[in-house]
């Protein structure tokens, strides 16, 4: 039998946040992941100056040795339909690659581990809770994504709630891939659905090629990837023989009203497992990490106290946070055809383009 006072479930950049900052307050915390890391991770692995700075990162020093490509612009717009690039006089955002990013929040954070260890039981004791049969917590905090063993505790509804579904791959180009790519690091591509209700990307790092493609429905999912894919061949964006192998993943975006409970008693959830995704971008690493910091001094102020009494004061924050981050609530439903048509005039348009879809939704400047 083993024993901690906090035991999070997932590894990622929200429950290795949560335990470096649990950890540095003098709490016995232990982490479980399933897989071990280095781990591959489906994700476009990009991130805005936002996470290094909530992270206390230098940029300097962590790019030794790992991937951070520099990005100071994009190109925008319709699939099969004209693009808008758009410049900026700094850096506004890094590649980096999952494996290296997650492995080094880990490795930093010093917490008790058990690696390749999935969660198979979860039980309610006397001041607590009893997981596997063999670990004795106080406290559980759900980290494990969209998929989280402690989310389907809190009700969340897996396989029946709205979700976004995209796909994506990351491959090493040839050597003769690489000298004929015409795709600059500094400036990925964000190539949106005439529906725009999902967008592709393509995305240089170095000798890596990351591209991928998500929606906020799955119906023709696979004929709406294998389109994205042909168009990006015909351009010559993305080699003919590219090999990369596209695993898929799900998300929720942030919902207020509709999202999932992210306080229980003596539990909680973080990050994927909360439903944090941006609304508009579907970004969730920045939500995820700022979840976790939320958490975490939720749960040092409660200095042992975890009833639900206590800890709901973190829905209450995490709220406020999210809606004040990312106040992009749907507008009223308009008709398909009207929709289409705003799209492409915003997209159309460099300014709306730069303030609007970039600066607003992506990169959360405001």
């Amino acid at each position: 039998m083993e024993s901690c006072e906090v035991l999070i479930v997932g590894g990622g950049p929200a429950g290795s946040t949560c335990a470096a900052k649990l950890v540095a307050a003098g709490l016995d915390v232990l982490l479980l992941d399933q897989a071990n890391f280095p781990r591959i991770k489906p994700c476009a692995g990009w991130i805005t100056p936002a996470v290094l700075t909530a992270l206390a990162i230098d940029p300097a020093e962590y790019g030794q040795g790992r991937v951070l490509q520099a990005i100071s612009g994009f190109r925008t717009g319709l699939i099969n339909g004209p693009e808008v690039v758009t410049r900026y006089d700094q850096i506004v955002s890094y590649g980096i690659r999952r494996d290296e990013f997650d492995h080094y929040l880990l490795q930093r954070s010093n917490v008790r581990q058990h690696l390749g260890a999935g969660v198979h039981s979860l039980e309610r004791q006397d001041g607590g809770w009893l997981v596997n049969g063999w670990i004795k917590t106080r406290l559980l905090i759900g980290a494990g994504g969209h998929f989280c063993p402690v989310a389907r505790l809190f009700g969340a509804r897996v396989g029946a709630e709205a979700v976004v579904v995209a796909q994506v791959a990351e491959e090493v180009l040839s050597p003769e891939q690489e000298q004929h790519c015409p795709v600059a690091g500094d400036t990925p591509a964000l190539l949106f659905c005439p529906d725009l209700q999902g967008y592709g990307w393509l995305f240089r790092k170095g000798n890596l090629l990351n591209v991928g493609f998500g929606r906020r429905d799955r119906q023709d999912f696979a004929r709406h990837l294998r389109d994205f894919r042909a168009f990006l061949v015909a351009r010559g964006e993305l080699p003919a023989d590219f090999t990369g192998h596209f695993q898929g993943h799900a998300y929720c975006l942030y919902n207020r009203q509709t999202g999932r409970q992210c306080v229980g008693e003596k539990a909680l959830l973080i990050g994927d497992a909360a439903g944090l995704a941006a609304v508009h971008s579907g970004e969730g690493i920045l939500p995820a990490i700022e979840s976790a910091l939320l958490a975490s001094a939720t749960i040092v102020a409660a200095r042992g106290d975890y009833r639900y009494s206590t800890l709901e004061s973190y829905a209450a924050r995490l709220a406020r946070h999210c809606t004040g981050a990312w106040p992009l609530a749907p507008s009223l439903p308009l008709p398909a055809r009207l929709t289409q048509r705003l799209g492409a005039s915003l997209l159309a348009t460099p300014w709306a383009t730069r303030h609007l879809i970039l600066n607003r939704w992506f990169l959360h400047a405001h």
